[in-house]
């Protein structure tokens, strides 16, 4: 986990894959302490330890997962727990009816498409 900022407010980024670029610059200038995650279990064992304000993740979409549609899921289960956290979530325009379907049944404050720029 990368810390950074000194700010009053909490902001924790999960970047597991990274298609969109990085924003740090971006939350630090508004006021924010950066955390960063690149797995969602690391992101969920600090939810146990500290309680961001604001989450920003990014919604992959698995086919490969039998019950679910991204380890996504998880973390906003227990985020459901956090009524004061905000989530904010970028996601694949393509993968636009997957994310539809899991906003419907778990919180998110925000959602932003983007049009993956990693390299494959």
């Amino acid at each position: 986990m990368y810390m950074s900022g000194a700010g009053d407010r909490l902001l924790l980024a999960i970047i597991e894959l990274g298609g969109y670029p990085d924003f740090r610059t971006l939350y630090e200038s508004l006021g924010y302490e950066v955390a960063i995650e690149t797995r969602m279990r690391k992101a969920i064992g600090f939810l146990k330890r500290r309680v961001p304000d604001v989450i920003v993740a990014e919604f992959n979409f698995q086919s490969d997962f039998r019950d679910r549609t991204s380890s996504l899921e998880s973390l906003l289960a227990v985020v459901q727990r956090l009524p004061d956290t905000r989530v904010v979530i970028f996601y694949e325009q393509e993968f636009t009816p997957q994310f539809e379907k899991l906003r419907t049944r778990l919180p998110v404050h925000h959602a932003l498409t983007f049009r993956a720029c990693r390299r494959r």
